[in-house]
C-alpha cells in the first residue's frame, strides 16, 4: 500500500512562501527585508492558486518563491544589516550614558557601509544586460535631481542624481547618441542608442514641484541607491571606452552661477590605457575615413578640370558608357529648398546626427527652457549656443545682437515692426525686437527637426503662428486610422462641400416651403393594391421624398437610380443574411468574440470619421479667414 501523501508538503504549499514566514526564516526586519529584495531583484509572486499556496487558508498573503527567499540567506548584504544592527545597539547605548566623544568614534570608524558592487557584477553578467536596464534608472535620477530638499531627500543624494545625470547627458552629447524626443504632459521623452541599444528616459520639467506626503521615501531612496551605482559602473565603461577620463572634473563656481552641463569638463585618456580590442578596432575605421577623405578630394578635383575643358570637347559618343548627370534649374518658385545636412557614410542613406545643426548658430531667448535645448542642440551638432546671462554661465554668447547668430528661440508673442537702426548700422537694443536676416522659431521646432531627420521650413514655427501637431515619434499611423499629418485628398474637400451645400440649400427650401408641404402632403393617394404594409411604407417615403425635391426645385431621381438603390440594398441584405447565417454555425463563445471584434472596428472607424470631419472643418475655417 502506497504512503498517503501529507497535505501542505508539496505543490504550491512548497514552491510558495508567505512574506511573514520569509522574514522569521532571514531573522531581519520587514524594511531590511523590502529592501534586500530590491538590491536583489526578487519580487512577490502570484500562485495560481492561492488557497492551496496558504495551506487552506483564504486571507490575503503576499507570496515568494520559496527557491528565491532560500537564496537570499546566504547574501553578504544581510551580515551587514545584521552589523548594522548591533552598531545601532552599541551607539544608542553611548548616547544614553552621555559619552557623546565615544558615539563619535563609534559613527566615524566602526559604522558599517552596505556596497553593492558584487550585486550589480551578478545580476548583470554582460554590459548588455546593465543598458537593457537603465530605463528606469535614468527616469528615477533625472526625477530625484529635480526635487527640492528637505527632510527626506537629504543634499547629497540630491547633488548625486545630479551629477549622474549631467554625465549621462555629456557622453550623449560627445557621441551624438541621441535619436528621438518628444514633449508630453508627464515631461520630455528622449531615446539614445547607445552601442546598438535602444535606452528610453522621461526628464521631469524645471517647475516647482510639491513632494507628496503618501510616498515612502525609503522605498524609493533603495531604488535610487541602487540605481547610483549602477549607474557609476556604466558611465566608467562608457567614457573608458571612448577614452575619457572617468569622473570629469566638477567646477563648483561654475555650477553655482548656473553652468549646468558647462560645469563639467572631460578630460582625453591616452590610447596606451585603452584595452587593445578596441584600439585595433578602431584603427582600420580611421584608415578607411582618411582613404575616403582623399579619394573624395581627387574626385572633386577631376571634376572641376573637366568643367573648365567642357566647352572644347561638345562630341559625345552615344555608345560611351558614361552616367547622366542631372543639374537643378533655376526657377523663381515662390519655395524655399533648405539645405540640408550631409548624409553619412555608414551605406544606411541615413543622415548623420552630428551634422543636423552644424551650421547653425542657435540664441535662446530668456523665456525659453535652456537645458533641454542646449541638451538636444548640443547633440545633434550645434557647437555654438548661446543664451541671456539671466540663464546662467557657459554660453557661446550672450550678446543677442551677435550677427554670428542665425536662428532665436522665441517663445513669446511677436511684437509689429522692427526696432530702429543707428546711424552705424548696428540694430539698436529693443526687449522682443528684431534682428533682420536671422531666423525667429518657437521651441518645438528643433524637437520637429531631429524627429523628421531633417531642416524643416521655420515658416510654420514663426513666433505667434499656430504651430503644427507635436506627434510622438514612436506612434506610427496604421493602416485606416486616422493620420494627423495626412494632407486631406480633394475627394473629402468636394464631399464635405457638396453635403454642406446640400444641408443648407434643403434646410432652408424646406423652412421657406413649410406651408406648400403640408398642404401637397394632405393630398397625396397611397394605392391601396399594394402586397404588404412594408412595400405601402417605402412608396409613401418615395412619393413624399418626389414632393420635397420638387418644391425645394431639386431634380427627383430618375428609375434608374432606384433601381441601382434597389439592388445595392438586395445585395447588402444577402450579404448580411449570410453573415447571420455564419453566426448563427459559430459557438456562442466564438460569436461573442466576433461580436466584440465588429464592435471595436465600428468604434474605431467611428472616432477616426469624426476627427476627420473636425479637421476639415478646421481646414475649410482657416481657407475662408485667409480669403
Amino acid at each position: 500500500m502506497a504512503r498517503p501523501k501529507k497535505k501542505g508538503v508539496s505543490g504550491n504549499a512548497k514552491n510558495f512562501i508567505t512574506r511573514t514566514q520569509a522574514v522569521r526564516k532571514l531573522q531581519i526586519s520587514l524594511p531590511d527585508f523590502r529592501r534586500l529584495c530590491i538590491f536583489k531583484g526578487v519580487y512577490p509572486r502570484e500562485p495560481r492558486n492561492k488557497k492551496k499556496a496558504n495551506k487552506g487558508s483564504t486571507a490575503y498573503t503576499t507570496f515568494y518563491y520559496t527557491k528565491d527567499i532560500q537564496y537570499l540567506l546566504h547574501e553578504p548584504v544581510l551580515a551587514k544589516f545584521r552589523e548594522h544592527k548591533t552598531f545601532a545597539k552599541k551607539l544608542s547605548k553611548a548616547l544614553g550614558r552621555g559619552d557623546f566623544g565615544d558615539a563619535a568614534r563609534l559613527e566615524l570608524h566602526q559604522r558599517p557601509v552596505v556596497t553593492l558592487d558584487h550585486i550589480i557584477k551578478e545580476r548583470y553578467p554582460t554590459f548588455t544586460d546593465a543598458l537593457r536596464d537603465l530605463d528606469d534608472a535614468l527616469s528615477m535620477l533625472f526625477l530625484f535631481a529635480n526635487l527640492p530638499i528637505n527632510h527626506n531627500l537629504p543634499p547629497a543624494t540630491v547633488a548625486t542624481c545630479q551629477r549622474l545625470c549631467n554625465e549621462w547627458q555629456h557622453y550623449v552629447i560627445r557621441t551624438n547618441s541621441l535619436r528621438k524626443s518628444f514633449l508630453s504632459i508627464k515631461g520630455i521623452y528622449y531615446q539614445a542608442e547607445i552601442q546598438g541599444q535602444d535606452v528610453l528616459w522621461v526628464v521631469p520639467y524645471k517647475f516647482a514641484q510639491t513632494i507628496p506626503v503618501d510616498v515612502d521615501f525609503r522605498i524609493m531612496h533603495t531604488f535610487v541607491e541602487f540605481y547610483t551605482t549602477l549607474l557609476g559602473f556604466v558611465h566608467f565603461r562608457l567614457y573608458t571606452k571612448e577614452g575619457l577620463v572617468y569622473p570629469p572634473k566638477f567646477d563648483q563656481d561654475a555650477d553655482a552661477k548656473g553652468a549646468g552641463i558647462r560645469a563639467f569638463k572631460l578630460e582625453n585618456k591616452g590610447i596606451g590605457s585603452l584595452s587593445e580590442t578596441t584600439v585595433t578596432s578602431e584603427a582600420p575605421k580611421k584608415e578607411a575615413a582618411k582613404q575616403i577623405k582623399l579619394l573624395q578630394e581627387k574626385i572633386a578635383a577631376i571634376t572641376e578640370g573637366d568643367e573648365e575643358d567642357g566647352p572644347q570637347e561638345e562630341k559625345v559618343t552615344e555608345d560611351a558608357d558614361t552616367f547622366d548627370t542631372f543639374k537643378p534649374i533655376n526657377t523663381d518658385s515662390a519655395v524655399d529648398i533648405l539645405p540640408q545636412p550631409q548624409i553619412s557614410n555608414n551605406g544606411t542613406g541615413d543622415v548623420d546626427p552630428s551634422n543636423l545643426f552644424s551650421h547653425t548658430t542657435f540664441y535662446l531667448s530668456r523665456e525659453t527652457p535652456r537645458e533641454p535645448l542646449e541638451f538636444i542642440l548640443r547633440s545633434f551638432g550645434c557647437k555654438r549656443v548661446g543664451w541671456d546671462a539671466v540663464l546662467g554661465e557657459g554660453a557661446f554668447t550672450d550678446n543677442e545682437l551677435d550677427p554670428s547668430i542665425t536662428h532665436q528661440v522665441v517663445d513669446r508673442p511677436p511684437v509689429a515692426g522692427l526696432p530702429p537702426v543707428a546711424a552705424n548700422g548696428d540694430t539698436a537694443p529693443r526687449p522682443g525686437g528684431r534682428v533682420p536676416g536671422r531666423t525667429y522659431i518657437q521651441p518645438q521646432y528643433v524637437w520637429d527637426c531631429i524627429n523628421f531627420g531633417r531642416l524643416l521650413s521655420p515658416a510654420e514655427y514663426a513666433p505667434g503662428a499656430l504651430l503644427p501637431p507635436h506627434l510622438s515619434p514612436w506612434v506610427k499611423p496604421s493602416a485606416g486610422s486616422y493620420d494627423p499629418m495626412a494632407p486631406i485628398t480633394e475627394g473629402e474637400e468636394a464631399e464635405e462641400e457638396s453635403d454642406a451645400e446640400d444641408d443648407t440649400g434643403m434646410t432652408e427650401d424646406i423652412d421657406d416651403r413649410d406651408d406648400e408641404d403640408e398642404k401637397m402632403a394632405d393630398e397625396v393617394d397611397i394605392s391601396e393594391d399594394e402586397e404588404s404594409e412594408d412595400e405601402e411604407e417605402a412608396a409613401r417615403r418615395e412619393h413624399q421624398k418626389e414632393l420635397e425635391a420638387e418644391a425645394a426645385g431639386v431634380k427627383p431621381p430618375t428609375t434608374d437610380e432606384k433601381k441601382k438603390k434597389k439592388k445595392k440594398t438586395k445585395q447588402q441584405r444577402e450579404e448580411e443574411e449570410q453573415k447571420e447565417m455564419q453566426k448563427i454555425m459559430m459557438t456562442k463563445k466564438k460569436r461573442k468574440l466576433y461580436e466584440k471584434m465588429i464592435y471595436g472596428n465600428k468604434k474605431k472607424e467611428d472616432e477616426t470619421e469624426t476627427l476627420r470631419q473636425k479637421r476639415r472643418k478646421l481646414e475649410k475655417s482657416k481657407k475662408k479667414s485667409v480669403a
